[in-house]
Parts: structure tokens; sequence; C-alpha cells
């Protein structure tokens, strides 16, 4: 579920409570995600003839399911391990139900049964399978460290938890924990299996919210609503010659946490992110900065943001933000450098069409509000970001969400509404495109 955020102190400490363990232990998930969509924009059948998308029409549709497994065990005291595998399958639906998907972790093939883009050539989406994680950690003397393939979030590198798969890094990850209230990160990651693009590939990954057409001239893997993994997971090199990153958080002042970050992306570029937020008595606020300095570049993606909320505990808590990225930069935005959909930590992302707030040039508000009634969660939010990064570009992307979630036991469960609109001023365009999406998720 994308409402879920975890820093990576959190993340680490769910890893760490492999310690307590004294045999082995495992869990996981089946999830199968449901989406549909009516839009004035067209989809790949367009372009052979066919028509616009519409509700509960397989072109208008996208679907996956995915198992998860893992494993974790104690290998001596004080030392753990843990793997995790991922199954991806589209349960052959394909130009069935649904004719796109949520995962991008899939390839095709040829194949004279059902078929992904029978109008083609007759081919077909192949199941996908890869080991997410697999690592060992080890404690002593306030200090944890995490080796192998692993979560991270960050806030400018990080596991993107909102699809039906997962992104994650090979590398290691130390955190010292011996300064009262301040923890130290330090961090190398040298390998990802996020979705950016491998030049060895016809494979562009598809951002989020759109239905884009096939590549006619090559292989597409699949028109994934979600394409936060490579295909098959692969892993390969992050960055240029990996990434490391340097990060402090300070609880001293207890309504108040700071952090500070640092990360060399080698041969690329360096960036920082400084953020506090304050929470006293209900009252919310909060302030973010980030620059990335991309090596031999004249200007910095450089974005700020803040944030006001009130939380009236067990009852609502309601948000509004405003973030301004600058409309001049090398990189492209202030998103998440591990994958291609564009999503970022700015209090301002939207709940779905990410790769707007964080664009260069994007001057972004949102009001949010979530409760829990009778069980249920809600959340309603409103997001516009006006993205002008020169004097020749002006789009204005709008989007309205509601989200209602339950859980039965282990099976949790969601239905989220999205209306989206985008007009681009200069091109004087105005489209509009609405999601009904259906989560379910359960765990063992």
């Amino acid at each position: 579920m994308r409402l879920t955020k975890l820093s990576l102190i959190a993340a680490m400490l769910i890893g760490s409570t492999a310690f307590a363990i004294e045999n082995t232990k495992v869990s996981g998930d089946v999830k199968l995600f449901y989406g549909t969509m009516d839009s004035d924009v067209g989809t790949y059948k367009s372009v052979l003839g066919g028509t616009k998308p519409s509700f509960f029409d397989a072109e208008g549709a996208y679907g996956n399911a995915a198992a998860n497994l893992e494993l974790t065990t104690d290998l001596t005291k004080g030392v753990s391990a843990g793997v995790k595998g991922t199954y991806i399958t589209t349960l052959g639906l394909e130009n069935n139900l649904v004719d796109n998907t949520w995962s991008n972790a899939h390839t095709i093939s040829p194949a004279t049964g059902a078929s992904f883009a029978s109008e083609l050539g007759g081919k077909q989406l192949d199941d996908a399978f890869f080991m997410g994680e697999l690592w060992v950690a080890g404690s002593a003397f306030d200090t944890t460290i995490k080796v192998g393939r692993q979560a991270v979030d960050t806030p400018l590198a990080f596991t993107e938890t909102w699809g039906i798969d997962q992104n994650t890094f090979e590398g290691a990850v130390l955190i010292n924990q011996s300064i009262p209230d301040t923890t130290l990160v330090a961090t190398y990651l040298g390998k990802h299996n996020g979705s950016s693009w491998d030049p060895k590939s016809t494979d562009l990954p598809l951002a989020p919210g759109t239905l884009n057409d096939i590549n006619l001239g090559g292989v597409q893997g699949g028109a994934a609503q979600a394409g936060i993994t490579s295909q098959n997971g692969a892993f390969n090199t992050f960055g240029t010659n990996g990434v490391y990153v340097a990060g402090l958080v300070n609880n001293t002042i207890k309504p108040l946490t700071v952090q500070a970050w640092y990360y060399s992306l080698q041969q690329l570029a360096d960036a920082t992110w400084f953020q506090a937020d304050l929470n006293v008595g209900g009252i919310l606020a909060g302030a973010q900065y980030t620059s990335v300095d991309v090596n031999n570049a004249t200007d910095k993606d450089e974005a700020f943001a803040v944030m006001l909320g009130y939380e009236a505990k067990d009852v609502v808590t309601i948000k509004v933000a405003y973030s301004d990225v600058d409309d001049k930069g090398a990189l492209g935005g202030v998103a998440n450098v591990a994958t291609t959909t564009g999503q970022s930590k700015l209090y301002t992302e939207m709940w779905w069409a990410y790769g707007n707030v964080s664009d260069t040039g994007a001057e972004s508000f949102s009001l949010t509000a979530e409760a829990t009634v009778a069980g249920i969660g809600l959340l309603a939010g409103y997001y516009v970001a006006d993205i002008n990064p020169t004097p020749a570009v002006d789009t204005e992307v709008t989007e309205i969400a509601f989200v209602a979630s339950k859980s039965f036991g282990p099976l949790d469960t969601s239905v989220a509404i999205i209306l989206d609109n985008e007009e681009d001023n200069v091109a004087n365009t105005d489209n509009d495109t609405n999601h009904l999406q259906v989560y379910l998720t359960y765990n063992f």
C-alpha cells in the first residue's frame, strides 16, 4: 500500500527484530490488485484503430497477482539472515479482463494461446520471479550492520511500497545509536533492481496513471501502471559506480525530529536533503529542503516544501502542504533516483499521479484528511501541481483521491477512486483520467 511510509530507521528495526527470534520464521503475503480507468487519452489500441478506455473494459483495466515469501533465521547470537522471494503473475487474464499490468517485471514471449498484445503478433506476458532480499545482519555496541539485498528508505533513494512489487538494493547499511537521541547512518548502495532504463533493452517503464502506447518498434515489458522493478527484477549497477549515503536523525528536543542526508552519486551528482518535523499537542509542522548538484551542470535541482496540520488522536488528521521545485535543473526533478515512477518524499506528493510535484518547475499544493469511522480507514486528498520549467511549458495537474481501507483478520482491503485532470496551457488541451482500484492483501 502506498499509504505505508517507513523511515530507513524503522525499516532497519524491522530487520533487527530477527535477533530475538530463536528459530526460523516464515512469513509473507498474497496480493491481488485490480484497477480500471476511464480516460479521454488513448492507449495502444487507439494506434491500431481502437477506442479510448472506459471503466471495466479490458483496454482500460490493469491487474496482477503476486506472492511474497520471507524467511528469517538466527545464525548465532547477534547475527541473523533473511531472504525474500517475489512471484508476479497475470493469472492469464491478458486480453480477457485486463490489457495492462501493475508490475513492470514481466517479459513477453511469442505464444499461440492467450496474449497480452495479440494485435502485435500473438505475444504473451511471462510470469516473473526474483529474490528481492538476501541479507545478513549483525548487532553489537549500539551498532547494527546489514549487508546484502535489502529494502532501504532514504529521502532520495528508497524502496517504493505502493505497487504490487517492490524495488530493493544490494549494499551495506550501518546504523549507530551511541549518541543519545541520535541515529547515524552510513550506506553504500552498489546495485538495485529499480526500473531505471536499461540501454540494452527496449523496455521503457511507464509512469503511473498513464496507459502509454505499446512500443511498436521493439519488445515492451508490459504496459505497467507501477513500473517500479526492472524486468525479472534483475539487479544492475546503481548510478555509475554505486551511491554513498550518510544520514543523521536527531530527536533531542522530543517534539522535534530533524534529519540531514548527503548523497554521492559518483561521477553523476552530489545531493543533500534536510528536514524538520514538529508535533506539539497534535499540531503538526514540517519543512524540507533538497538540492541535487549534477556534475558539470550549470543549474542545480532544488526544492523546498512546508507542511502544517492537526492531529486529533483516533479521530482525524488534516494536513496542508506547499512545495516548489526550481524551474532550472539538470536532473529533471527531485524524485526517487532509484526508479522511473517519479515518486518523491515531498509533503505534497500526490496519491497516484507521481512525477508531477517533484518535476522541474513544479509549484504544488495539497490538502489531505484521514480518519477512521466504524473501523474503516478513510482518506480524502486534493492535490495541484503547476509545472512550468520554462516560459514555453505550462502544465497543471489536479488530482482528487478517495480511499477506504479495512482489515478482516489477515486480509487487508482497500478501494480507491482517483480523479486526475491535466491541462496543457500551451497546447490548449484538457485531459481527464479517472481510476477505480481494488487492493487485496492476505498476510500470513
